[in-house]
């Protein structure tokens, strides 16, 4: 029995080998996907597993990689899509598997983090936008097991800079103003904009699409994206009171786990396991 590592940072299995041979076959899984035998604690390339060498010499080309600058979408198909998927927001499993992923790959995930972060410091937030929005982009690619470079978390500069300035500017001022009102809607609209910024960078939407296919979806699992909310806040309080070192740690683990959350509610259906 076997278990591998797929696309979204998941464990998948235990499965046999009869299995895992008709998911190479079938271009789910291939050379470079990370497995475990059950009898083993080591995780290795499946090319390293004899059981398979015949199977990955036979199967056909693995699925592609969506592309990673995708183009506009419809903002009303991107919400029926994702509200139609038979999907729950577990609030354990997106920091389970950010964590898993911040482990395997810690230095660049921390350096790249780090220093998006003092940029923002620098700024006095006026490019909350463009710098968050990259590096979810960056966080998007690792999950999605794409090449990501340090330039990616600077894509926010780009094509995308205004929307992406604008998606920070408006909803941190509506947010205000709903707090200022009566708290209450100020909170809800939070939660609601979690993902504006990654939908503006990944699918090409305009601010004020973004903002809303954001809140429409996530209106759906209002409560536990706003547990999601609270767990990132407290991890970040710990973070900064441990001399403000642990938030180069906790601030990137959070950036990963939005970025599962996104993925999970907006990703491509056919990612593929590898």
């Amino acid at each position: 029995m076997f278990k591998i590592i797929g696309g979204d940072g998941s464990q998948y299995g235990p499965v046999t080998v009869e299995q895992l041979r008709e998911w190479i076959s079938s271009g789910r899984a291939n050379g470079q996907t990370m497995a475990q035998r059950d009898s083993d604690s080591e995780w290795k390339p499946l090319s390293q597993f004899t059981e398979f060498a015949d199977a990955l010499a036979a199967a056909r080309p693995a699925m592609p990689i969506p592309p990673s600058r995708p183009q506009s979408r419809d903002p009303n198909l991107l919400v029926r899509d994702a509200l139609s998927r038979p999907c729950e927001v577990n609030v354990g499993h997106c920091f389970g598997r950010a964590w898993e992923m911040l482990k395997g790959d810690f230095w660049p995930l921390v350096g790249v983090s780090a220093l998006i972060l003092i940029v923002l410091s620098a700024a006095n937030g006026l490019l909350n936008g463009p710098l968050v929005g990259g590096l979810l982009w960056y966080c998007l690619k690792k999950i999605r097991r794409q090449p990501a470079t340090i330039n990616d978390a600077f894509v926010g500069f780009s094509a995308q800079f205004l929307p992406l300035f604008l998606g920070a500017i408006v909803s941190g001022l509506l947010a205000a103003v709903g707090l200022m009102a009566c708290i209450l809607p100020g909170i809800y609209l939070i939660v609601a904009w979690q993902l504006t910024l990654p939908l503006i960078q990944d699918k090409r939407l305009e601010f004020w699409d973004a903002m809303e296919v954001s809140r429409k979806v996530l209106t759906a699992h209002w409560w536990s994206v706003f547990l999601f909310a609270l767990g990132c806040i407290g991890l970040n309080l710990l973070g900064a009171l441990c001399c403000g070192i642990g938030v180069f740690v906790t601030w990137p683990l959070t950036m990963i786990a939005l970025a599962f959350l996104y993925e999970d509610l907006f990703g491509s259906d056919a990612r593929l396991i590898t």
